[in-house]
């Protein structure tokens, strides 16, 4: 496992760092497997722009209790830890020097699952979060763009990486994994982050 020495990759207005090979191809492979297996993967409706969409993807939300996080019109309550989300924050917390309480699960099962544009801005987050984003399975694209300049930064994201998001860039910038027409196979991302507050 690779410690933090990256450097920042954002052009301006925030911190983004990408650890390649966080966990090597063994390592990864084992807890693809364990975490496709053993998450409670579920699909979603959200409320976006005044509508109730299916959410292109399955999602699950785990955390310490009381962690609850609503966005996109949805409440959610935390999933008690399973064993591999918490020996994956244990490593992740070691690597950037900060504690989490929850993290997120996203399953993009082929090409057509999908992020939209969006920041985590959500106040529950507090004002400038850090934000661990792990990638396992197959290699995806993740598109920054900048809300003044319209700039555009791609990261490929592999199988093992760690990519942290930090400082003012969730102010400033906006970032979604779009659809694809090549053909792809599953990918989960786990995305550690720190409620500040309980919330309802």
């Amino acid at each position: 496992m690779t410690t933090l020495t990256a450097e920042n990759l954002a052009p301006r207005d925030g911190e983004l760092y990408l650890i390649r090979a966080f966990y090597r191809a063994q390592q990864a492979d084992r807890l693809f497997q364990q975490l496709l297996a053993q998450l409670d993967w579920r699909q979603e409706r959200l409320f976006i722009y005044g509508r109730w969409i299916d959410v292109p993807r399955l999602m699950c939300w785990y955390g310490d209790p009381g962690r609850h996080y609503r966005y996109s019109g949805v409440d959610h309550e935390p999933l008690p830890w399973t064993d591999s989300l918490l020996t994956i924050k244990v490593d992740v917390e070691s690597a950037c020097g900060a504690s989490f309480n929850s993290v997120l699960a996203n399953l993009y099962r082929n090409g057509r699952d999908s992020m939209g544009c969006h920041a985590d801005d959500e106040k529950e987050l507090g004002r400038n979060p850090l934000i661990a984003s792990l990638s396992l399975g197959e290699r995806r694209l993740l598109r920054f763009r900048h809300n003044q300049s319209r700039q555009k930064l791609d990261l490929e994201l592999r199988h093992g990486d760690l990519l942290l998001m930090a400082g003012e860039l969730q102010h400033h910038w906006k970032h979604e994994l779009p659809k694809t027409r090549k053909t792809k196979k599953a990918r989960i991302n786990l995305t550690f982050r720190k409620i500040d507050q309980l919330t309802r």
